[in-house]
């Protein structure tokens, strides 16, 4: 049997084109709707994200279940660990779990339409981040001008978006916030532009999200503000005390080379800062400085430990595959590479040349990162632009992560997130892809002149088959389930567009028409189910 079906429709049609102008009011979102391929979510509830979430004994829990539908939506959650709770309205799971186990925990959301219900594995133990972290980082949008009110504001999009039904959780402040030191421990204080940072940490958690922040173990930043380590045991910067700083507190760059402050201090102040931040209620920490090496990772590691707080510690930038083994004893994720850019080539060259080698190290609790996600607005504070993605190459930029296993953390202004962003982040079924319990690697496994496929061995036996075309001109790609190793008729599930396309068995071949940077993504079930064969499969 030839299946020939189409990826994205309307392929004669020329895109359309975003303005890139210096401010911010004169930005043009592009209408790319006609592009839309993810059917809207019914009406009636549909319980997503996830289907585990690790966590520690006696350290804080949150976990908002993610839920589609139409509200006022009431909870339940059947066969919680003892020390947590329900908040039936908000669906919101807090609390301390007492004891070490594993729970299959049911939940159930209601609406006046109807109801679901769906399993979520709860392992307390020694692991956290059992799944790839969904959620945003300031960075690829306002860079180091970054300030409470858009931290805030881009939480409350999250949910309002709908992108909080659909399992992202992380909102994280990236460079930028960091004052003088001082408080409790002579932890990093924030600076003006952050005045409340515990009041903002409760305001994200309120909405059931996770709160991130920023920090390396250089003296400064990339940026130019204060880091973890410095040269004097009091904790002062003599730079600063010098005022030869702006009015944030970040280097002058008028009056100092930045780079030559980017070197590890005589004193680290690593646990001064984990003790500040775990006061705020930080989730997640983002530590970045390169190249990394062992005795500054361990040191951070050592001190988030100490205070007995769920953190994930997020390595940026530009890992190597040696110091592998290390990450993974260490940090939860890890960036695999340089910044990355909106064009086709850096993301194409991040995603194609420079993941395969990490397959080895990825799995529950250790996920090499591709970095951020570059989609909508962005601009690193300076030029703000419509990613220059099109269409086409943002379905690939998904796709690609998502069959990765990576990280996923947006970058753009969430306020402004049109139809078509919101459609391609709220698939949920690409989504479980990414989110797969037993977290392998998709690999590469067929390459040629302007093409790849990968797969992806998932939970429950099926398998994910993305389908590249990274040549400039349409062209025919396609898969045969026998040379992927898949025995056995199988449901050729488009994941886009959320439907079954027909079946396919052993050696027929099944085929798509892809667009010029453009993917097709599929799911085959049910995969190989270990039953009898029974005739020739050879």
């Amino acid at each position: 049997m030839k299946q020939l079906t189409t990826l994205l429709a309307i392929l004669a049609l020329s895109l359309p084109v975003a303005a890139q102008l210096p401010g911010e009011d004169s930005i043009t979102v592009p209408d790319y709707s006609e592009y839309i391929l993810t059917p809207k979510a019914p009406d009636t509830p549909r319980i997503n994200g996830p289907k585990v979430y690790g966590a520690r004994k006696k350290a804080d829990f949150l976990y908002r279940i993610p839920a589609t539908g139409v509200r006022p939506m009431r909870f339940e959650a059947k066969g919680l660990p003892r020390g947590l709770k329900l908040n039936p309205d908000t669906g919101i799971i807090s609390g301390r779990a007492r004891r070490k186990g594993v729970f299959n925990v049911t939940l159930k959301a209601v609406n006046a339409l109807g109801s679901d219900e769906r399993t979520l594995r709860i392992e307390i133990g020694d692991r956290i981040s059992l799944t790839p972290p969904l959620g945003w980082n300031s960075w690829n949008c306002w860079g180091n001008t970054v300030t409470q009110e858009q931290i805030m504001q881009s939480a409350r999009a999250m949910v309002d978006k709908g992108l909080a039904d659909c399992g992202w959780t992380y909102i994280n402040i990236d460079d930028g916030w960091q004052g003088i030191r001082g408080g409790k421990w002579n932890g990093i204080q924030p600076n003006s532009k952050f005045p409340d940072m515990k009041a903002l940490g409760d305001s994200i958690h309120a909405l059931g999200l996770k709160f991130g922040i920023y920090s390396g173990p250089w003296i400064t930043t990339y940026a130019g503000h204060i880091g973890s380590s410095c040269d004097s045991p009091d904790g002062k910067y003599w730079w600063i005390e010098d005022g030869l700083v702006d009015g944030v507190l970040k280097l002058d760059r008028s009056k100092l080379n930045r780079e030559e402050f980017r070197i590890f201090g005589k004193y680290s102040f690593a646990r001064a800062d984990a003790k500040q931040w775990a006061e705020w209620g930080v989730d997640y920490l983002k530590y970045d400085w390169n190249p990394n090496d062992e005795w500054w990772l361990r040191d951070m590691r050592e001190a988030i430990d100490a205070t007995g707080r769920d953190i994930v510690y997020s390595i940026s930038n530009h890992s190597r595959v040696v110091l592998g083994p290390v990450l993974q004893k260490y940090a939860q994720c890890w960036r695999t590479t340089g910044d990355i850019r909106d064009t086709w080539q850096s993301m194409s060259d991040i995603g194609f040349k420079g993941q395969d080698c990490w397959a080895g190290f990825r799995g529950p609790g250790n996920w090499p990162d591709a970095d951020m996600l570059v989609l909508g607005k962005v601009g690193w504070g300076r030029k703000m632009h419509w990613t220059e993605l099109n269409p086409w190459e943002q379905y690939t930029h998904i796709t690609l992560w998502a069959i990765l296993a990576s990280p996923m953390l947006l970058g753009c202004d969430m306020a402004m997130l049109d139809d078509f962003t919101v459609s391609l982040l709220t698939n949920t079924e690409v989504l479980d892809v990414n989110q797969d319990p037993l977290g392998i690697q998709g690999v590469n496994t067929i390459q040629g002149d302007g093409h790849a496929t990968y797969v992806k061995l998932l939970e429950d036996g099926s398998v994910a088959v993305a389908l590249f075309n990274l040549g400039e001109e349409e062209r025919t790609l396609g898969f045969t389930p026998f040379k992927l190793g898949i025995l056995g008729e199988q449901t050729v599930r488009d994941l886009w567009r959320q439907q079954d396309m027909g079946k396919v068995t052993g050696k027929e071949r099944w085929e798509v028409s892809v667009p010029p940077h453009g993917a097709a993504f599929y799911r085959l079930s049910p995969g190989n189910t270990g039953e009898k064969l029974e005739g020739d499969y050879r």
